[in-house]
């Protein structure tokens, strides 16, 4: 039999739009002839994706779930907003958001993962979808966070139904205190992280090239006041620490009464329910980030149309 490495099941998946356990079998069956096993995904009904395959998806949703100490935020993209009200895209997202949540896992262990439905697995449900929807569609990312003892709460921004929508959001607090109390916590924090987007939990897991980015135009800033060095030096570390006050999430003020550091805000709440509590951690997903969406001009395409139709 011929050896089917992962490059071939990649190369096969992004032409056809099948999923990776479809494209596997599919080389397997055609001896790794690619072109042949397109065929034979056409043939099966499997490749109804490969014409959309390369359209760009930058919207979709965001879906929250929890499980125990655990909870997950992923993101799946299609091509339009229509498909947020979509009950079967709806179902799907919510769907693998729960599988994520309930186990660690990577993209490719959740598009493997069993699926409750019309498709055997997360992966092949969405190439269903993109079939019967007519849209490109794409399981972009995960994340999951867990504590030993507390809560991860959730929050969706908008939500389109719950635990749906455009922006989700997960905190984890670790503590041992009433759990009902650290989810009212969470919550408030996570609407916050929301709200002000922080790049990192604390200054020590900022990103260092970010900081020497935002160091080397306060310097370029400071020095154009024609200020002698050393006030130019206080000049950057006191601008240094106004930026860890807007991306760093517990240095940021608290959005909700304008003047609490986050820091003091959990420290607080620790004083008031008598338990220490650690905010470990945080995820922010909001939709389509990072995709460079295509930028069409209107008029310019019914003029390419009229010219056609003349």
């Amino acid at each position: 039999m011929v050896d089917i490495s992962p490059n071939l099941v990649r190369e096969l998946r992004e032409k056809s739009g099948a999923g990776m356990m479809d494209c596997k079998k599919a080389l397997v069956e055609n001896n790794g002839d690619i072109e042949a096993a397109v065929d034979w995904l056409r043939k099966k009904g499997l490749a109804a994706a490969a014409k959309k395959a390369g359209r760009v998806a930058a919207e979709g949703l965001v879906g929250v779930a929890s499980s125990g100490n655990a909870a997950a935020v992923v993101e799946i993209n299609a091509e339009t907003d229509f498909i947020a009200r979509n009950p079967q895209f709806q179902a799907m997202v919510s769907q693998a958001a729960e599988i994520a949540a309930s186990k660690d896992c990577t993209i490719e262990d959740l598009a493997r993962a069993p699926f409750k439905g019309e498709a055997p697995t997360v992966g092949e449900e969405i190439t269903r979808l993109i079939a019967v929807i007519g849209e490109n569609m794409n399981l972009r990312r995960i994340q999951r966070l867990s504590v030993v003892n507390g809560v991860v709460s959730t929050y969706v921004h908008n939500a389109a139904v719950p635990g749906l929508g455009r922006i989700g959001v997960l905190v984890a607090l670790e503590s041992t205190g009433d759990a009902a109390k650290l989810q009212e916590l969470g919550r408030k924090i996570a609407m916050h992280v929301a709200a002000a987007s922080p790049q990192s939990l604390d200054i020590a897991s900022l990103d260092p090239a970010s900081l020497e980015r935002e160091r080397a135009v306060l310097i370029d800033q400071a020095r154009a006041s024609g200020r002698p060095e050393e006030v130019i030096q206080k000049m950057v570390e006191g601008r240094v620490r106004k930026f860890y006050e807007e991306v760093v999430l517990l240095e940021q003020i608290f959005v909700m009464d304008g003047k609490t550091k986050i820091a003091d805000v959990v420290e607080q709440f620790a004083k008031e329910i008598g338990t220490p509590i650690t905010l470990k951690g945080f995820a922010r997903y909001s939709l389509g980030e990072g995709i460079e969406k295509e930028e069409t001009d209107f008029a310019a395409e019914v003029q390419a149309q009229a010219k056609i139709a003349g």
